[in-house]
Order: structure tokens, then sequence, then C-alpha cells
């Protein structure tokens, strides 16, 4: 069967429950992992989401802030939850469907200035990454395993508008790229959407507000991921390529979020 796993930074599901609905119509996905769904888990419309054949949800909420939920047409399994926010905050929920663990994370932006000495946010974004990345580190990259997610980093040079621009911008650090990098290795994850879409080609996932066209300004970065472990690489090449793509298209619908959702398909 094709499981068509998606991520989506939605900025507040309830604003955008009738865009949520439109791309599942469109696209049909059978996993659909959000981030920013600004609700706690009551507040959740889950009704929305049995409408359009997600019933299956697992939701990590909090008033206001953050928070994160993955809704299925397939049905959902529970596993331990990953102890890697240090300030408690809504920001992974994670899950089993088809047989392939899923974790979902909405990692901190960081706030403005890149030094974790006199940036409280940047320093706790780092100690997210390195607690992350000792907990995959004790993993079994044959166990099948995706990490999806806002993870707010753009890693390489052609994720990012200008590299020489953003080098010294809290998203595309040195410091956030090593770390970023640290997290693949540890269990030798497979970057999907860039093994669709390969270096030097620009692929971006986020588009700032302030742009009255983002299309013409596209000032953007790929922040949002599905990173996948060698177990799960038979299944996303299954074709013979792996599918995955940004569906930068949302990001020009009434009302959008500033991120734009990405897909990727595995056989399973």
């Amino acid at each position: 069967m094709r499981l068509r796993l998606s991520t989506w930074n939605v900025n507040s599901v309830r604003l955008r429950v009738e865009q949520v609905a439109r791309f599942v119509d469109e696209q049909a996905p059978d996993v659909l992992c959000m981030q920013e769904i600004k609700c706690q888990e009551g507040e959740f419309p889950r009704a929305a989401f049995e409408a359009v054949g997600l019933p299956h949800i697992r939701i990590a909420g909090q008033k206001g802030w953050h928070g994160v939920a993955i809704a299925s047409r397939l049905p959902i399994e529970d596993v331990a939850p990953l102890q890697v926010c240090r300030e408690g905050h809504a920001r992974c929920v994670g899950a089993k469907v088809a047989g392939v663990e899923i974790q979902n994370f909405y990692i901190p932006a960081g706030g403005d200035i890149p030094d974790r000495e006199v940036n409280p946010k940047f320093d706790h974004k780092l100690d997210f990454f390195e607690k992350l990345t000792a907990e995959m580190a004790g993993r079994d990259p044959k166990a099948p395993l995706a990490i999806v997610g806002d993870l707010n980093v753009a890693p390489g040079e052609f994720d990012v508008w200008s590299h020489k621009q953003m080098s010294k911008i809290v998203s595309h650090t040195p410091i956030e790229l090593e770390a970023f990098a640290r997290l693949k290795s540890s269990l030798d994850f497979l970057d999907l959407p860039r093994a669709a879409i390969p270096e030097p080609e620009k692929l971006f996932s986020w588009w700032s507000y302030r742009a009255a066209d983002f299309r013409k300004s596209n000032r953007g970065l790929r922040l949002d991921h599905i990173l996948v472990t060698p177990g799960l690489r038979d299944a996303a090449f299954r074709s013979g390529a792996a599918s995955a793509r940004v569906h930068d298209d949302v990001r020009e619908w009434e009302r959008p979020s500033d991120h734009a959702p990405v897909s990727a398909d595995f056989g399973i």
C-alpha cells in the first residue's frame, strides 16, 4: 500500500481548519503531522478531521502556544513519549502507523541572537537538538522511523534564499547547521525532500508574511522536514526514486500559514 506522510506547521489548527480540509481532499495524506496547533487537546477540532477521513488522532497541546498533533486514516498505536523539551512545552508527539514510528516535532525557533550564552531561547533550541540526537543515537537504524515537522533549521546552502546573508541569522547559523548534521548522522537519517529534489535546486517551505508577494520576493527557508532511518529507505524508494514534495501552492491560499505542507510517499 501507499502511505503518504505529510507535515505542516498550520499556525493555528482552529483558524485554518478549512485549509486543512482542502489539503486533505486534494492531496489525500494518510498521516498528517501538524505543528503550532495553538490549542489544548479539548479544543482540537476532532469532528472536522473525522469528517475528512482522519479519525485517529494524537495530540500534545497547550493553551495558546506551540502544540503538535498527528491525524491518520489508519489506526494509531501509542509509542513512548520523548522527553527532549526541557521547558515542558507541547513540542513533540509520537505514534506508530502501519508499523512506522512517526515522531512529530516543533523545535524552538531560538529567538533573534544566535548565542546560547546570552539568549536562553537559542540555548533551549540547541539543548533540544542535543537531547533528541542523544535519544536517536541509542536507537536501531534498521527500525522504521520518521522524524518530521518544523525543525526550525534550514540545513543547506540551497535551503535559504541567500546563504551569505542568512549565515548570521537564526535558523541558518553554523552552530545550528552542525546541530542538524549531528542529528542526521545519529541514525544515518535520509532527507527525503532533498533526495527527491537534489541540490542545487532551491527548496523552501516557509516564506515571511511580511512579503506582499512571496513568489516575487521568494525569500524563503526550508524549515520543515521529513527525515527517515535506513529502515525506511526501501519503502521510500519503492518506485525506484524518492517521492516527496513541498506543496508551495498552499501558501497562495486565502489566509494561509506562513509554512507550506511537505509530503513523502512510502510503499509499505
